[in-house]
């Protein structure tokens, strides 16, 4: 299998309205690392699984989109439950419809919360 990763970073504001989430629930900050990794068995005509230049393009749209953001207040997520895990499928989602037409392998993507937790989607 090979795999290309490339990372970045957006920095938001949201709340998570359930009990469950204890203090979580009032509006806080949160910097989250975007790691998107591609993967495929075999490589293209031109011998690569992605181009590089391409995904970095694809994701910083994405990250223009979401940085600097109240996610509470955001026309596509203001209803949803911004979790770490959601965040990570809602970001695979736009990333997956950008590249269809220049890739068809798997995708995953984690965000990385603090040094020592992680939340990801794979396809």
């Amino acid at each position: 299998m090979y795999t290309v990763k490339i990372r970045n970073h957006i920095m938001i504001a949201h709340s998570l309205k359930r009990e469950a989430f204890g203090p979580a629930q009032n509006l806080h900050g949160a910097t989250y690392i975007i790691d998107v990794t591609f993967s495929k068995a075999t490589l293209d005509e031109n011998n690569i699984v992605i181009d590089i230049g391409h995904a970095h393009q694809v994701l910083e749209q994405i990250v223009n989109d979401l940085n600097y953001q109240n996610l509470d207040e955001h026309p596509e997520l203001k209803n949803e439950l911004t979790t770490t895990e959601f965040l990570a499928a809602y970001i695979h989602g736009k990333i997956k419809d950008k590249v269809k037409d220049r890739f068809d392998g798997k995708i995953g993507v984690t965000l990385g919360e603090s040094h020592v937790a992680w939340a990801s989607y794979y396809d």
